[in-house]
């Protein structure tokens, strides 16, 4: 099984965020980035599914400007077998990263395509859900555990809610956030 885990390039978290003069967003010109620390755990859970025998490639997919590189090499060197940059310079919404990404999984023909919960940019928490529904595939959105049955090609997954964890049972291929 191919996993695909779609990363984004946001302002490091320990980075003090400034706001531009005229007020219209956050200063990221001479501004530390790195890889969204949700993306960055989802990129983890998809290097010890195949460490464990369970996937045969993992992809890293980033879009935006070219500055992603930088993100991608980190997610390389992490241990994706594969990186993919859609360059895209100007203003991305969750829908166009979505439809980007949908393309993508019509392309590279994935098992399971795992994003971050959400950014810390935008806290918007929108693009799986979008993809998923694109796709008409399943999702599962904030995963505390995975697990797979491979000979029924379906995802156990339990997720934390208001009132404990809920376990959802998902067919494969599926979108887990």
């Amino acid at each position: 099984m191919k996993i695909i885990v779609a990363i984004k390039r946001v302002v490091d978290y320990a980075v003090k965020i400034r706001v531009k003069p005229d007020k219209s967003g956050v200063e990221t010109s001479n501004v530390k980035m790195s890889m969204n620390p949700f993306c960055e755990i989802a990129l983890e859970e998809a290097l010890r599914i195949k460490e464990s025998g369970r996937a045969s490639e993992v992809v890293a997919v980033s879009v935006g400007p070219a500055q992603c590189a930088d993100t991608l090499r980190t997610g390389l060197a992490m241990g994706a077998d594969r990186a993919i940059h859609v360059d895209y310079p100007g203003t991305l919404y969750p829908l166009s990263i979505a439809k980007i990404l949908k393309a993508l999984v019509d392309a590279e023909k994935p098992g399971l395509l795992l994003l971050g919960k959400q950014a810390i940019d935008d806290d918007c928490n929108q693009t799986g859900q979008m993809v998923a529904g694109l796709l008409k595939w399943p999702q599962a959105t904030f995963a505390s555990k995975v697990v797979f049955d491979e000979e029924n090609k379906v995802a156990t997954v339990d997720r934390e809610v208001d009132g404990g964890i809920e376990t959802l049972s998902l067919d494969l291929p599926a979108v887990i956030t």
